[in-house]
């Protein structure tokens, strides 16, 4: 709203021709999310406390984590207004990128806030049902395909795919178009597949002061780059991506996730003052996913994302070999946990998988030019 009446001024006020530029819209859009977290945290920290909105434990986790029973969560609500907010404020509302990104976060973070509701009232640690938490994520995902199928037949969307480490390979899997749809059936199983994968696996990385948070903003941060040099059309011919004059605007809707993330790690950093919930965790890992599925860069998102599927594979192996075997892989999963009953602190955990999320991070902005 604010660049679409600030930038209708620039011809009284040339000064504010600045408003054009994406890259000074992110960083507007960045600064007021961190703002938005960081000034809002107080305020909703009280409310949690209040209503004795408070975490319940896992009765089978670390003992360590036992005394942090009753604190705050669905903080995840202060990131959503940190993303929602700025990404209103300094985006072009007429770019459909920008409305898929935003809705998708959105209902991802309701889904997040019934299973944290749910969690309260029942006062343990498990809420809805994992079947019904899976189908309203793929409902969500389903949303999104119907989305892309409508920016498909527009010629606004690619159902091509850009594939890391190869320069001309870009299939298209469109190859089967039932009932005429532009969106193919098996693009949109992939897309679903991304999309609700990629929910899932930050809010099972969701487990430790500050570990989720600092990791998505690492990812975010690099989404942020992608998104930009996809609709800068000498970047994107010169790194081989699929150019897509949308994508700018969703540079604007990163930078508002690493800005909201930043903020809210003020107050989720060890020892945390409040916690993420689901309705954080689910709404970053939807919105993430629905970002590389827009700017077409699927198949680097679990190299970006690289500590989330890894901590999401923990989890799959260790149910899968529990029940081939009786034994069990690790010690704990996610994975985090394995690390803490190892003996790691949790300040050392958190920081060496940040650490590895940076790693992960930089591998994938190198593969653009590994072609």
């Amino acid at each position: 709203m604010l660049f679409h009446l600030l930038y209708s001024l620039h011809t009284q006020i040339p000064a504010f021709r600045v408003f054009r530029y994406v890259t000074f819209r992110t960083a507007a859009a960045g600064l007021t999310a961190m703002l938005v977290c960081m000034v809002l945290g107080p305020w909703l920290i009280r409310r949690l406390q209040k209503f004795q909105i408070g975490q319940q434990i896992r009765a089978d986790g670390p003992s360590s984590h036992q005394s942090k029973a009753g604190t705050p969560t669905m903080g995840g609500i202060l990131i959503l207004a940190g993303i929602l907010i700025p990404t209103l404020l300094w985006a072009s509302l007429t770019n459909l990128y920008v409305w898929i990104a935003v809705g998708s976060t959105f209902l991802f973070g309701l889904v997040g806030f019934w299973d944290d509701y749910s969690k309260i009232t029942r006062k343990r640690s498990l809420g809805i049902t994992g079947r019904t938490k899976m189908l309203y994520q793929c409902l969500i995902g389903l949303g999104v395909c119907v989305a892309l199928h409508y920016l498909s037949v527009n010629g606004l969307y690619s159902t091509r795919l850009s594939i890391p480490f190869f320069k001309n390979f870009t299939p298209d899997l469109a190859v089967w178009r039932p009932l005429g749809l532009a969106l193919a059936f098996p693009l949109a199983i992939f897309v679903l597949f991304i999309i609700v994968g990629a929910s899932n696996a930050v809010n099972l990385t969701d487990g430790l002061d500050g570990l989720a948070t600092g990791c998505v903003t690492i990812a975010a941060s690099a989404l942020t780059f992608l998104c930009y040099v996809s609709g800068h059309a000498r970047f994107a011919e010169y790194l081989d991506l699929i150019y897509n004059n949308n994508a700018p605007e969703l540079t604007v809707f990163c930078g508002s996730m690493v800005g909201s993330t930043m903020g809210f790690l003020w107050y989720n950093a060890h020892p945390a003052q409040i916690f993420m919930g689901d309705v954080g965790s689910l709404s970053l890992g939807g919105a993430i996913g629905t970002v590389a599925v827009l700017v077409k860069q699927e198949f680097l998102l679990p190299m970006i994302g690289g500590v989330f599927v890894i901590e999401a594979l923990s989890v799959i192996l260790q149910v899968a070999s529990f029940k081939l075997t009786g034994k069990r892989i690790f010690r704990m999963a996610p994975l985090h946990h394995h690390f803490e009953l190892m003996g790691w602190t949790e300040s050392q955990v958190v920081i060496r998988f940040w650490l590895g999320a940076i790693f992960f991070a930089l591998f994938s902005l190198t593969t653009l030019k590994l072609r």
